[in-house]
């Protein structure tokens, strides 16, 4: 596969761009976090269960708030993200918030070379692995972190959605990761009419490469559940048809819009 050598440095630049950005965001709410909120959605809720004294390793926690809601609920939280603001606002939000949690700056490949702990639950969620090249890799990451007998738990947007034109009109990209994905972008899904810009280089891939990764580095698979419905308003042309529950207007429930994996590491 042609993969693009300078993916990290332009995603990272594109990462650290957003954050101001999505904290100062209504998509976020950081007022209502900082004042109790909970951003943890019932897909994800609904597979981690009772997490009170578990050890949880958030990859790709962006600037923390899941990692954080974890602490609130009784988990001792370690997040790891590769933008160096993210990881300074999630430290800043934490100490302000007197929460038990640790914030790792890392591209999330080289992780093992910057925690030596195990965890009862590895998490990752919603617009991650999009980001990487080589899911084998990332795969040999999350077995590498998780106890015998620790939990993987993963909710994340579909490959499906990511085949389609940013309006939902045409089928635009392949379901198959072929080919790094290029794209110069303008504004963030946090804040559409945001002027930040960034070039990012991303790979689509389909369900079979998630599963086959996890699974040929020791992670069985206890349960895969496919929703027709996003918990975010992060799309163009969504419709809200219950509470929270955001659906492309056109296509309505015909497509997938998110998955959900629970495992364990044998």
């Amino acid at each position: 596969m042609n993969e693009n050598k300078d993916y990290l440095k332009h995603n990272k630049n594109a990462w650290n761009n957003k954050t101001e950005v999505h904290i100062a965001s209504e998509f976020y709410d950081m007022k209502g976090f900082l004042e109790g909120k909970s951003t943890l959605n019932s897909i994800e809720l609904e597979l981690l269960g009772d997490i009170s004294n578990k050890k949880i390793l958030h990859l790709q926690c962006h600037f923390g708030q899941d990692t954080m809601t974890f602490a609130r609920i009784g988990a001792q939280a370690t997040g790891i993200d590769f933008s160096e603001k993210a990881i300074e606002k999630a430290t800043e939000f934490s100490k302000q918030l007197n929460l038990d949690t640790t914030f790792i700056c890392c591209d999330i490949y080289e992780a093992p070379k910057y925690l030596k702990d195990q965890f009862d639950i590895v998490f990752t969620s919603y617009g991650t692995i999009g980001w990487f090249p080589d899911l084998d890799k990332w795969a040999k990451v999350v077995s590498h972190f998780l106890k015998p007998g620790g939990k993987f738990i993963m909710a994340d947007f579909h490959p499906v959605v990511w085949m389609y034109d940013n309006d939902f009109k045409e089928v635009f990209y392949s379901y198959f990761n072929i080919e790094p994905i290029i794209e110069d972008e303008s504004g963030t899904y946090a804040d559409r009419y945001s002027k930040i810009e960034a070039k990012t280089i991303t790979w689509n891939h389909p369900i079979s490469e998630i599963l086959n990764a996890l699974l040929t580095n020791g992670i069985e698979l206890n349960s895969f559940n496919e929703y027709d419905y996003s918990p975010y308003n992060c799309f163009n042309n969504t419709e809200e048809f219950e509470p929270n529950k955001f659906r492309i207007k056109t296509l309505e429930n015909k497509i997938p819009m998110v998955y959900s994996i629970k495992g364990t590491k044998k």
